[in-house]
């Protein structure tokens, strides 16, 4: 989940002035099995949403349902078939980078099964690389780095590297911030590729209103990550709020009735700020409340058709195992 400077991290803007996001990992998880086969079929199966494909290495086509899956085995050129079991905690398009979690799960399994070497950063990059080169999909780099090294980061992104700094948050402050958050699915699913390319039209058609836009989204993670390293928490609240102003002004499509409805009601019961997390439009928002309001605030949420879910952090990235 991304608490500030999202849309920092797609290009053009990080070559051209530095991304920066905070960003955490929680303990929802995109889970892959992979059974090698002795022939050279491909079989690719989800439990979450019944779907199935079967197909070979030669004739993956990198389209059509599984299409990022496809276009992450064919990355690794494997010399054999195979079958991979996907399990995900939560939807496609939710906004908590489920897509990016399955794609750098895959490589993941598959670099352990076939003996390839990939340093932490070679993996994030690769997992980019389908994404945004093979599968084309639009979209930025922060999603890819915090499912390989999983924590509480400050990911800054410039024109040649990405540099992933752990803050060093204290036990007490981390839980007082995980008692005040909350988690709430709107119910809306959403194609965040498609959003960010109206963005990206924006970024071409009036590149210095957006550009605008980025730098006081870049400025307001800034001061989100000193907030926390201070424990000054009830300044993240009023920053939220803040950074769900400006990050509406990127596109029209971030936001919808049923979105502005959630946060008004989460608000009126004691909600300080909050964000839609990854691209907008739908998935789960992010709520920051009073100390004492947190279940009023849950309990407004699921009265007005939200579901409020329970989660924590967690600072493993991702995992790799081999069972016989």
């Amino acid at each position: 989940m991304s608490f500030g400077g999202g849309g920092t991290d797609i290009s053009p803007y990080p070559e051209e002035k530095g991304g920066a996001v905070l960003n955490a990992t929680i303990n929802k998880y995109a889970r892959v099995f992979l059974t090698p086969r002795r022939d050279n079929r491909l079989r690719i199966k989800t439990l979450d949403y019944r779907l199935e494909t079967v197909t070979t290495i030669e004739n993956c086509a990198l389209d059509g349902e599984l299409g990022l899956v496809k276009a992450a085995v064919k990355q690794m050129d494997p010399p054999a078939g195979m079958n991979l079991l996907l399990a995900s905690d939560v939807p496609p398009g939710s906004g908590l980078g489920a897509s990016s979690a399955v794609t750098v799960a895959v490589l993941a399994a598959l670099a352990r099964w076939l003996k390839k070497k990939r340093t932490p950063e070679e993996l994030a990059e690769e997992a980019f690389f389908v994404e945004r080169k093979r599968a084309l999909l639009k979209g930025g780099r922060q999603d890819q780095y915090a499912a390989v090294f999983g924590g509480l980061n400050w990911l800054e992104f410039g024109k040649d590297r990405t540099v992933v700094t752990p803050l060093p948050i204290s036990p007490l402050v981390l839980e007082e911030l995980q008692s005040r958050l909350l988690l709430c699915y709107t119910g809306l699913t959403r194609r965040s590729d498609l959003i960010i390319e109206r963005q990206l039209e924006a970024h071409a058609g009036n590149k210095k209103e957006i550009v605008r836009v980025l730098d006081e989204l870049k400025e307001i993670a800034g001061l989100m990550k000193k907030a926390l390293l201070t424990g000054r928490l009830q300044e993240l609240g009023d920053l939220m709020d803040r950074g769900w102003t400006v990050k509406k002004k990127l596109s029209t499509e971030i936001t919808n009735p049923r979105v502005e409805e959630l946060y008004a009601e989460a608000k009126k019961r004691g909600a300080l700020g909050g964000r839609i997390l990854g691209a907008g439009g739908g998935g789960y928002f992010l709520f920051f409340c009073e100390r004492d309001k947190l279940a009023a605030v849950a309990e407004k949420i699921e009265e007005s058709g939200g579901k409020a879910e329970n989660f924590r952090f967690v600072f493993q990235g991702v995992q790799t195992a081999v069972r016989n």
